[in-house]
């Protein structure tokens, strides 16, 4: 009874310290700037913003992707959008995208690439290309775009999000490039939120999980077999459901915006010193972050469990 009552019994005192304070951020009729928005979780951002009033822009390397993704958002929502395409790794190409784009109110930091194996069997050069595009091109993003943001006219509260991923909690066999380029996000996005903070600026870090897009379809193929055992037993979500989940917390400010229950869970369990804007959930962090420790660590010893057991059947074929 004292741990279900315990959470209500700290509220006064989360009151007072939980830091930044909740926010509202509005969307329609403002300026959503989207990366990697010519599909899977990008494009259902861009559909749904679209649908609520945004003015919504594009960026993605390919052109001819990007006119799809306009005509289709066109088709549903009755909304035109601008389109650019830029590799988020050239800064400079960047920098041209989002000033012609114009000042930007939300600013979804979606691009990313995965290709999982072992670092072993891994080359340099695919390393890089994950680091680059989902860390640097991250960075490439947000530097671009802060001028403008800090210069908009209508002073409301504006957002950075970035899309990271349940693998940017918590490490995975045959993720190690992917594992640290998500895990990097988190650096930046705690450290940018103090720092723009005072320009009514908030940041956001979604953590999806498994999210059925052509691009987890390709992935699948190539996974380690080691990495599908240990990544099978979480489930996956489609895109537009991702997008809601993301788009809810960008809009109420959450810090961490988790998309299913286990990623509640990793939340709760990852929490650490980032922001908490909700008073409640501050309260249940601090209530059953203990308890879940204690569930990260079954979860460890049956993960290391199966390591050991398919090295061993390996070994003996």
């Amino acid at each position: 009874m004292a741990l279900i009552l315990l959470p209500f019994l700290l509220l006064p005192l989360l009151y007072f310290i939980v830091r930044p304070r909740p926010v509202n951020i509005p969307i329609k009729n403002r300026h959503l700037f989207i990366t990697g928005g010519s599909s899977g979780i990008g494009l259902a951002l861009a559909h749904r913003a679209a649908s609520q009033g945004a003015r919504v822009s594009l960026l993605a390397r390919s052109l001819q992707k990007l006119e799809e993704a306009r005509e289709s958002i066109r088709l549903s929502s009755g909304s035109d959008v601008s389109i650019f395409a830029a590799d988020v790794r050239d800064y400079d190409v960047v920098q041209k995208a989002v000033s012609d784009a114009g000042p930007i109110d939300v600013l979804l930091v979606n691009q990313g690439v995965f290709v999982p194996q072992e670092l072993e069997k891994q080359g340099l050069d695919e390393v890089k290309f994950m680091l680059d595009v989902n860390l640097m091109g991250s960075f490439n993003v947000i530097k671009a775009a802060l001028p403008l943001m800090k210069q908009r006219a209508d002073r409301l509260p504006a957002s950075i999000a970035l899309i990271s991923s349940q693998a940017g909690q918590v490490g995975i066999y045959g993720y190690t490039a992917y594992s640290a380029s998500k895990f990097g996000l988190r650096g930046l996005a705690e450290a940018l939120q103090q720092e723009v903070v005072a320009d009514n600026i908030h940041v956001s870090l979604v953590f999806p999980p498994d999210t059925d897009t052509p691009g987890f379809e390709r992935e699948n193929e190539v996974r380690p077999e080691l990495t599908k055992i240990l990544a099978g037993s979480s489930g996956s979500m489609k895109a537009d459901d991702v997008a809601k989940k993301a788009l809810d917390g960008i809009q109420s400010g959450s810090f961490i915006v988790p998309c299913n229950f286990e990623g509640h869970m990793l939340a709760i369990a990852t929490a650490g010193l980032s922001p908490q804007r909700s008073f409640l959930m501050a309260a249940i962090e601090v209530t059953f972050g203990g308890v879940l420790r204690l569930v990260a660590l079954f979860f460890q010893w049956n993960w290391y469990r199966c390591i050991e057991h398919w090295h061993a059947r390996k070994n003996d074929t």
